[in-house]
């Protein structure tokens, strides 16, 4: 629930800076240029605190209205997102710590894994958590081509964690590099050893 509830957060949060962006771009000159200089997470706080200013036209005071609004909006909901992200954590330390000290799992793919495995027993094998997870290969050979194509079903959620994971291993884990290296040269294309990788990280 907590989870849900944080990407719910998030979603809104990207929808309202959305929201802001169109604002700026379409703000009165005066106003996009005090803010056109800025990087996002201060254009965020920027507009957060403007103040309503009696001596502009109708369109400049309505328009810093509405960039206020969606401001602070942002920053509610970012807030929210990361107390739940906060609540979230505290509950993987007690449930399973040790995720947290694998390379590349963050509080919030841990708790999605631990949702997903749900409890002892659940699972039989590897290959049945990497086929519920979506990374198990789906053969897509023909003629003399020898492929596997990508898996779609199964737990998306899941999926999204171990795709995840993966990403942050093969920017800063040696041994991935590595491993990611020697699959390249085998004749494996950069997205089929990403595939490979993540039915690794299912063992």
């Amino acid at each position: 629930m907590l989870l849900a509830t944080r990407h719910g957060a998030v979603l809104a949060s990207t929808a309202a800076i959305n929201q802001l962006k169109a604002l700026i771009v379409s703000a009165p000159n005066e106003l996009r240029a005090e803010l056109r200089k800025l990087k996002r997470f201060a254009q965020i706080a920027y507009c957060a605190q403007l103040r309503d200013r009696p001596a502009h036209d109708l369109e400049h005071r309505m328009t810093v209205r509405a960039m206020r609004s969606t401001a602070q909006r942002i920053q509610a909901l970012q807030a929210e997102a990361k107390e739940l992200e906060n609540e979230i954590l505290a509950l993987v330390r007690q449930q399973a710590a040790e995720l947290l000290g694998l390379l590349g799992v963050g509080p919030i793919t841990a708790a999605q894994i631990l949702v997903s495995w749900s409890h002892q027993g659940r699972f039989r094998s590897e290959a049945v958590v990497a086929s519920f997870a979506g990374v198990s290969p789906i053969p897509a050979s023909s003629g003399l081509s020898n492929r596997h194509r990508l898996n779609r079903s199964g737990d998306r959620q899941l999926n999204w964690a171990m795709h995840t994971i993966t990403l942050i291993r093969m920017r800063l884990d040696p041994p991935t590099k590595t491993y990611v290296a020697r699959k390249v040269t085998e004749g494996k294309t950069s997205r089929d050893a990403q595939r490979c990788l993540k039915r690794v990280i299912c063992r």
